[in-house]
């Protein structure tokens, strides 16, 4: 496997960071993961959009977007895979130990590693611990994962793929590493930016495309609703056939069976959406 590292490519074994980078020490660092399909990545502008607005919010200075472009199209060139993960890892660099970041210039970081498809359904559960919608890293795209960690982890020993967590307030937020949509009577909800939650680059396509609200919604929707489905950028559209322990109703229902065919057929006409 080759990596990009600070500007080249190099053998996986060779490609080594700094034990004293920010990214590393306290999780000073944004992150992209983008689906690679037959060589080409999906949504790569939007993601790069998405890295800056990160790097913003935490105060680095903004990743040099020709270099990462470089970068992507080195590794995934270098590591022929016909479905991947390509992930794109961005930190403040060798720093002190502690919070105050040093004057080292930022690491970059490419990777891409081959992935099997999601399947169509998957189970999910909710969790007692919560999103702080009032976070000063809310909606960035950090490095700073460990709480989804946790979480993941117990979804994974209920026996489910993923857990979705209320905010601070009780609404509903998302999921560990997706965004979650419900129908309710037909129509197509999605929370809102302001619950919390990251602003999902196949959320977006999928509220633009399928037409759905965003809506600010109590957590126990997830008992009432019509139906629900998870999207992130290597799930694409996934119906939730099960909620802790719950069986929801022939999955994927109508509404789910449509946005998954119109985002199937638009990301296909299109791997580049704007």
């Amino acid at each position: 496997m080759k990596i990009w590292l600070d500007g080249a490519l190099r053998d996986a074994d060779g490609a080594r960071v700094s034990v004293f980078d920010h990214g590393l020490t306290v999780g000073d660092g944004v992150f992209e993961t983008l689906k690679v399909r037959r060589g080409e990545p999906f949504a790569l502008t939007r993601h790069l959009e998405r890295l800056t607005r990160s790097a913003r919010g935490l105060g680095l200075p903004d990743p040099d977007l020709d270099e990462v472009r470089r970068a992507c199209a080195a590794v995934v060139e270098a590591n022929p895979v016909a479905l991947g993960r390509l992930r794109v890892t961005y930190t403040g660099g060798v720093s002190p130990l502690g919070s105050d970041r040093g004057n080292a210039t930022p690491t970059l970081i490419a990777a891409v590693a081959a992935c099997d498809p999601h399947a169509a359904t998957t189970a999910v559960v909710t969790v007692p611990w919560v999103r702080n919608e009032r976070s000063g890293v809310t909606g960035l795209k950090t490095t700073s994962y460990a709480e989804n960690v946790v979480a993941l982890a117990a979804a994974h020993r209920a026996g489910a793929s993923e857990a979705l967590l209320a905010n601070t307030v009780g609404r509903l937020c998302e999921g560990t590493g997706s965004n979650v949509f419900v129908v309710l009577d037909g129509e197509l909800h999605t929370p809102p930016v302001a619950s919390g939650c990251l602003a999902g680059i196949t959320r977006a396509l999928v509220a633009e495309w399928a037409g759905a609200k965003e809506t600010d919604l109590p957590f126990d929707v997830l008992e009432r609703a019509d139906e629900v489905f998870l999207t992130s950028s290597l799930r694409d559209v996934q119906a939730v056939v099960r909620i802790d322990g719950r069986e929801s109703a022939a999955a994927p229902g109508p509404v789910t069976a449509e946005a998954m065919r119109t985002f199937a057929d638009r990301a296909a006409a299109d791997p580049d959406p704007v």
